[in-house]
């Protein structure tokens, strides 16, 4: 059985839009940099990059649940329907719901899968998007933008990604310094 990357593409601009779209190209982007000198499966993180954050979209959230949990249902019925085989959907499932946690005992791909997922939410980019989804909230954005810098410290395991990720903690830094000098605290 193939699996129809273009159809899990359209099915992510729809439910996702090009937030979703370009999220999972970036990810795709950074394992393939990050990961350059190790054998992983690029269609493992393909797949998961499209599908990871499903369970966030609304027409799956529900108000307190992990979306990383979420998203793992979503995927797991999604690819039973479509019979997709168990060596690509156990590892696709393994990168969805550890995505924002990390831990030991996983597979390469998910060690790429997290760490890429975590650099796409630090620096310019990160500082971005954090931002977009706190409209008219800028004290929300600041707190996310300082808890999503902790916790990518705390996650990222490829050497390559903790090289990225200083450069793009120092980014975010300033960001955050420039931010409030700006602001006059009034935020």
């Amino acid at each position: 059985m193939t699996i129809d990357i273009d159809e899990l593409k359209k099915l992510t601009s729809e439910y996702g839009g090009e937030w979703g779209v370009n999220h999972a190209k970036r990810i795709v982007h950074l394992v393939s940099v990050i990961g350059e000198e190790l054998r992983y499966d690029a269609s493992v993180i393909e797949i998961a990059a499209y599908l990871h954050d499903w369970g966030g979209y609304s027409k799956w959230a529900v108000a307190g649940t992990d979306h990383a949990v979420l998203s793992a249902q979503v995927v797991a019925a999604y690819a039973k329907e479509h019979k997709w085989p168990e060596e690509t959907t156990g590892p696709v499932l393994e990168c969805i719901l550890r995505h924002h946690t990390g831990g030991e005992g996983r597979i390469i791909e998910s060690v790429l899968f997290t760490d890429a997922d975590a650099l796409d939410l630090i620096g310019v980019i990160g500082f971005a998007r954090i931002f977009s989804m706190w409209p008219k909230n800028l004290k929300g954005a600041v707190d996310s933008v300082k808890k999503w810098r902790a916790q990518t410290l705390s996650v990222i395991q490829n050497p390559k990604a903790k090289e990225l990720a200083e450069a793009r903690v120092s980014e975010t830094d300033k960001l955050l310094a420039r931010f409030e000098e700006e602001a006059f605290g009034a935020y």
